[in-house]
């Protein structure tokens, strides 16, 4: 059986009385899209942000590609490979598409002009940054130096999922991708999540949206009351299972992983 390329073991958080992961256990394996569905207050949210950083778990371990490991900040977890889509999208809409794609990763020029008087390579970004953007199918944007305010907010969401692919070389977590999406901007950011995948990136994708888990997900991974309930494999249960056993009204008889 495939090793997990990053895994949880008995992890606990608590935010004084309220327990947000109570032992909870955690698998992702290589090349795969793993759908975390969950109710409100299940700990999905504190999962994800322990995962990437942005928490510290009070207990437990986790484990990315078989290394036992522990992020103080969300950029340490950047520098393991591990990177974020986050729903509020993190970009910022003054600055250009490729002066969002390398925000706090910006490429200094070579010799004494970059070491000595700081000065940025905007054509190397520009270039590596249009890489990207045709690399996942969106150069329908022309002007990689159009400001991101510009863009409709499929294509926003589209420069987040570029960025993280171009630096996550391990997982990249995608948090409530298509919420504030359209139908056809939603369609293009599912595709997107099939053209990671297929680089070979496994992706964590955390979705309200049953038909867009049910689309792209290998396993779904049902958190309630803190912890993993159980995964299922989508093409052995519909979309009424999964909301059953998310919401308590189902109990599954195996616990899978």
């Amino acid at each position: 059986m495939k090793q997990p390329i990053l895994s949880v073991r008995n992890l606990v958080k608590r935010y004084g009385r309220v327990t947000a992961l109570d032992h909870c256990d955690f698998d992702l394996y290589p090349g795969e899209v793993l759908a975390v569905i969950g109710d409100n207050g299940a700990g999905k949210s504190t999962l994800i942000k322990a995962l990437s950083g942005a928490v510290q778990p009070d207990s437990g371990e986790i484990f990315l590609a078989g290394e036992n490991i522990r992020f103080n900040s969300p950029l340490a977890a950047q520098a393991a490979g591990i990177e974020t889509v986050y729903q509020t999208l993190a970009l910022s809409p003054a600055l250009s598409i490729a002066d969002n794609m390398f925000l706090g990763r910006e490429l200094r020029k070579p010799g004494i002009l970059g070491s000595v008087f700081r000065q940025l390579d905007r054509s190397k970004m520009q270039q590596l940054a249009r890489e990207k953007l045709t690399e996942l199918g969106l150069m329908t944007i022309q002007n990689i130096n159009q400001t991101v305010e510009t863009l409709s907010g499929g294509q926003r969401q589209g420069i987040s999922v570029a960025r993280a692919a171009a630096f996550g070389s391990k997982v990249i977590i995608m948090d409530e991708p298509t919420a504030a999406l359209g139908v056809k901007e939603s369609q293009r950011v599912l595709d997107l999540i099939v053209d990671v995948k297929a680089k070979g990136i496994p992706i964590i994708l955390i979705s309200h949206n049953m038909p867009h888990v049910f689309e792209v997900a290998d396993r779904i991974h049902v958190h309630r009351l803190g912890r993993r309930l159980c995964t299922l494999n989508p093409k052995e249960h519909d979309m009424s299972d999964a909301v059953a056993y998310m919401t308590g009204a189902k109990v599954p008889e195996t616990v899978s992983i």
